[in-house]
């Protein structure tokens, strides 16, 4: 517990500001495999008469139990903490102790295996909107070690898209994907047809850096129009690439090699090749997602190990105008430094090695551009229109005089 703390300390917050935007975050090196899902909850459902909940899942490095403690915040549309008092949005504690843990066994690496239901028993979300839960030690509350997202959703508005490939003027016919956006309320919802009440969001996959805002095109009847501009356009990109690490003893998919040295794990995997100007194939893949899984035991939480998995990417000569990312849920979807693939001349390609736990990933290599915030799929994977990516549109709706921001419709569609 005292490592942690050392460690967390050093690093994070004191307190959140009401004008940061939150993301999902890790303030401590030793939390692991943090998950949380689902991670769009319906306000109208209930689970055990309780209203919408969400599993909260992470590992912490090491032999030792912490105690520890969750706290739940609304935020606003743009995920900065509004400053809504926890009765308004909570029926019940906004705030709980974590008390579901268990070590792990027969692992080389210690660890201890975390799990809370969000809100907590008893409690009941009663507002809708983006939601943040913070874990943080039990006797330092401003101690953040780690934040996580979430949105619960109302079905007040109708939804409709359309997909397509793009005009001239706004991407390339083969390698490009539009996605058009219609939203109505629906009869009863008292919602007013003002453009300037709503936000409406949409995200290819669940990559961070392609979440954006739609421009207002005009209203066609009940409906209004979020169309045929650049922000629709989003590049085809490619298959995510993927590896197979639930068996330790013998080479799975995309895996070259596993050792071990003093007590840790090595995996090896296949060098990733440049398929920028390969032919596009069809691949079924988990499009950046991961799931923790071990073969030949029972319990995947507590029995998979720790590996430290090394990639590589090889390339005749480094990008001289910006960096190459690893992305996908093991890296957050962050195109930071803990995504960064580094640049090794010896060998002449980039290479990176992260520990994770066993079990399936997926990933893409993204170049960032310096200076840009949307990295390009283009100079390593290539774009195709063909990509079957998946597309999640969100409504956001504040009536005038409204405190925060509500969450009144969501829909996701696969590009086919």
């Amino acid at each position: 517990m005292k490592r942690i703390l050392s460690i967390a300390l050093f690093l994070l917050l004191s307190g959140l500001s009401f004008s940061q935007i939150m993301t999902d975050s890790n303030y401590c090196a030793d939390i692991k495999t943090v998950v949380i899902g689902p991670t769009e909850l319906r306000l109208g459902d209930t689970f055990d008469n309780e209203g919408p909940q969400t599993t909260l899942s992470f590992d912490i490095l090491g032999p030792q139990p912490a105690h520890l403690r969750y706290r739940i915040r609304h935020c606003n549309a743009q995920w900065m903490p509004d400053q809504l008092d926890a009765v308004e949005f909570i029926n019940g504690l906004a705030e709980g102790i974590i008390d579901n843990y268990k070590a792990s066994f027969n692992t080389r690496t210690d660890y201890i295996h975390y799990e809370q239901v969000v809100p907590g028993r008893y409690n009941r979300l009663t507002a809708s909107g983006n939601y943040i839960v913070e874990v943080f030690p039990d006797d330092r509350p401003d101690s953040i070690l780690l934040v996580r997202r979430f949105r619960v959703y109302e079905e007040m508005v109708d939804i409709a898209v359309t997909m397509g490939k793009p005009s001239a003027a706004y991407g390339s016919f083969g390698r490009d994907q539009q996605v058009d956006v219609t939203v109505s309320p629906r009869n009863g919802s008292n919602l007013t047809m003002q453009e300037s009440h709503y936000i409406v969001e949409l995200q290819q996959n669940r990559r961070e850096d392609l979440r954006r805002r739609l421009d207002f095109n005009g209203y066609s009847g009940n409906a209004m129009r979020y169309e045929w501009g650049t922000r629709n356009v989003f590049a085809g990109g490619n298959h995510f690439r993927y590896f197979d690490l639930s068996n330790l003893w013998a080479r799975m998919y995309h895996v070259q090699r596993i050792e071990q040295w003093g007590g840790e794990i090595f995996a090896f995997l296949q060098p990733d090749e440049e398929r920028s100007r390969k032919v596009y194939t069809q691949y079924n893949s988990l499009n950046g997602g991961m799931k923790v899984n071990v073969r030949d035991h029972p319990d995947p939480d507590t029995e998979a190990d720790y590996v430290w998995v090394n990639f590589s990417l090889p390339m005749q000569r480094p990008f001289l105008d910006g960096s190459v990312h690893i992305a996908g849920e093991l890296t957050q979807w962050h195109l930071d430094d803990a995504s960064r693939m580094e640049w090794n001349a010896e060998y002449k390609a980039y290479t990176k090695r992260m520990l994770l736990k066993q079990g399936y990933y997926s990933y893409q290599l993204l170049f960032l551009p310096t200076g840009e915030r949307e990295a390009l799929t283009s100079p390593i994977e290539g774009d195709h229109y063909e990509m079957t990516n998946n597309y999640t549109v969100r409504v956001y709706y504040r009536a005038p005089g409204s405190r925060y921001d509500r969450l009144v419709g969501t829909v996701s569609e696969v590009f086919h």
